[in-house]
C-alpha cells in the first residue's frame, strides 16, 4: 500500500492514526453489503470480497502503525496529546468491533476472539480519550468537530455482537455510555457549529459522523430488546434527519480538496443503510427497503471514488506528511 520502510523514515514518522478511518469505511461496506445481500435474497459473494480486502487493509495498516510506534513513539505521542488526532485513536478498536461483528456468521469462534480484543481495547481507549479530554489540558472550541463522536459510536457498536456472542450486560453497559456521551456531545458540537467559526476544510467532511450514532444505536437497541419500539423510531429517523442536514452541506464538500479526513463519509452510510434494512426487516416496510439499497449504491461509489483518490494521493506522496 506504502512504502514506509527504511529508505524514508521520516514518512514512517508522520503515518497518520487517521489512516484507520479507511477500515471503518471498508468494513462499513462489507455489513452494509451483507445486509443489501440478505434483503434482495442473493449469496454473499461481494459481502465476503469486501470484508477479505478489508482484513488485508487492516494487516497493512497495523503494521506500519505498530512499526510507528516502535521507531517513533514520540510521534504517536504527539498524535495521542493533538485535540483532533485524539478522537481517531477509537478507530483501531472499533476496526476490530466492526471485523468480529462482519466475521461472526462465518467463522464465530474468531470472529469472538477478535471482537473480544476490540471490546477491550475500546473500554480502555474510550476511557483515556474522555481522561484527556476532561483532565488538566485547555481545549478551544476550535478543537471540537463531530469526529469527537468516534469514541461514542465505537461503545454502541458493541451489542452488534455482544448479543448474539451472549454477552449481554455488558453489551448494555457499552451501549449505556455509548448513548450517554453521544447526547452530551451533540450539544456540545452543535454549539460550536452554530456560534463559533466554521470548520476547516479538512475537517469539513466529518459532519456526516452526525449521522452514525443515532443509526447504530437504533441498530444495537433492537439487537438488545429485539423491538422496534418508539425509541428505536426516534434513534432511526433521527439518524434520516442528520442525513438531511449533512444533505444541505453537500454542494461545499465538493469545493474542498482531498484528505483522508473523507473517508468519514463512509461509515455514516453504512451504518445508516444497514439501520434501514433492520427496520425494514422488522417492520416489512418496502420504503425502508429501497432507501437501504439507494444508500449501498451511493456508498459503494463513496468508496470506490475515495479508493482511487487516496492511490492517487499515495503515488503523489501527498499522504503522511508533516502539518
Amino acid at each position: 500500500m506504502v512504502d514506509m520502510s527504511g529508505a524514508e523514515p521520516d514518512r514512517l514518522e508522520n503515518f497518520p492514526v487517521t489512516f484507520f478511518a479507511v477500515m471503518m469505511g471498508l468494513l462499513g461496506l462489507a455489513l452494509a453489503m451483507a445486509a443489501a445481500e440478505k434483503a434482495a435474497g442473493s449469496a454473499g459473494n461481494v459481502s465476503q470480497f469486501i470484508l477479505g480486502t478489508a482484513v488485508a487493509v487492516f494487516a497493512v495498516l497495523a503494521f506500519f502503525y505498530g512499526l510507528k510506534l516502535v521507531r517513533h513513539p514520540g510521534a504517536v505521542l504527539a498524535e495521542w496529546n493533538h485535540p483532533v488526532r485524539i478522537a481517531f485513536f477509537p478507530t483501531i478498536s472499533i476496526s476490530l468491533l466492526l471485523l468480529g461483528t462482519a466475521m461472526a456468521p462465518q467463522v464465530p469462534a474468531t470472529a469472538y476472539v477478535i471482537w473480544s480484543i476490540g471490546v477491550a481495547a475500546q473500554g480502555l481507549l474510550a476511557l483515556s480519550v474522555i481522561a484527556n479530554w476532561i483532565g488538566h489540558r485547555s481545549f478551544q472550541p476550535l478543537h471540537l468537530s463531530p469526529a469527537w463522536f468516534i469514541p461514542a459510536v465505537g461503545n454502541v457498536l458493541v451489542p452488534l455482537a455482544g448479543v448474539d456472542f451472549g454477552v449481554i450486560e455488558l453489551s448494555w453497559l457499552f451501549f449505556s455510555a455509548g448513548l450517554l456521551f453521544w447526547i452530551v456531545l451533540l450539544t456540545l458540537v452543535m454549539n460550536r457549529l452554530i456560534f463559533h467559526e466554521p470548520l476547516p476544510a479538512r475537517l469539513m467532511p466529518t459532519l456526516v459522523i452526525l449521522i452514525a450514532p443515532p443509526a447504530v444505536a437504533f441498530v444495537a437497541w433492537v439487537r438488545l430488546t429485539g423491538d422496534v419500539d418508539a425509541f428505536a423510531r426516534v434513534l432511526l429517523n433521527t439518524g434520516y434527519v442528520f442525513a438531511l442536514i449533512v444533505l444541505t452541506q453537500a454542494p461545499r464538500f465538493f469545493r474542498l480538496p482531498f484528505a483522508l479526513s473523507w473517508w468519514a463519509l463512509t461509515f455514516p452510510l453504512a451504518a445508516l443503510s444497514v439501520a434501514s434494512f433492520v427496520f425494514a426487516h422488522e417492520t416489512g416496510s418496502y420504503g425502508h427497503r429501497m432507501i437501504g439499497f439507494g444508500l449501498v449504491i451511493v456508498l459503494s461509489i463513496a468508496v470506490a471514488t475515495l479508493v482511487v483518490r487516496t492511490a492517487q494521493a499515495i503515488r503523489g506522496k501527498q499522504i503522511c506528511l508533516p502539518e
